[in-house]
């Protein structure tokens, strides 16, 4: 048996300053869930499936690959993060009001990506195929897909 070193990292989960020691091969969706961050689902733990994105840096990202010594300095979001006072983000409203939430294993992950995707500079709303491309990583095996990429064009407001 091999004797690890041990690290420690300083970053933020959903606006709180984090500190933790760890194994430097721990997943970050790892030591989230052992946080009690629930929203990160361990799926398929290859990141094929992206029900464990999260936001590094305003990065999507699987959780599932991404160290948790990766994240020294780092802000991280997850769905528990994106909630304001107990109100929803418009993308976690969007997201319930138009029924693309099914069974539900694979909504925080793509609630992220939506968020990740809306972000980024635009102009003109995101076409169909813009959106598809943003949310390639994540699937769902209830939706069929159209519902979600409708959602996400409700929430799209270019910035101007």
């Amino acid at each position: 048996m091999r004797n690890e070193a041990w690290i420690t990292v300083n970053c933020s989960i959903n606006g709180a300053p984090f500190r933790f020691t760890a194994s430097p091969a721990t997943p970050l969706a790892e030591l989230l869930r052992g946080q009690g961050l629930l929203s990160v689902k361990q799926g398929c733990n290859v990141g094929e499936c992206g029900a464990c994105t999260v936001l590094v840096d305003g990065v999507a990202i699987d959780s599932c690959l991404y160290l948790a010594a990766w994240v020294e300095g780092k802000a991280i979001r997850t769905v528990e993060g994106e909630s304001i006072g107990g109100q929803l983000s418009a993308v976690q409203h969007a997201y319930t009001r138009s029924g693309a939430v099914q069974c539900g294993f694979c909504t925080p992950g793509l609630i992220m990506a939506t968020t990740a995707l809306l972000a980024k500079p635009h102009t003109q709303p995101f076409t169909v195929l813009e959106i598809r491309q943003g949310l390639a990583g994540n699937l769902c095996r209830c939706t069929g897909y159209q519902m979600i990429v409708e959602t996400v064009q409700a929430c799209d407001r270019p910035q101007e």
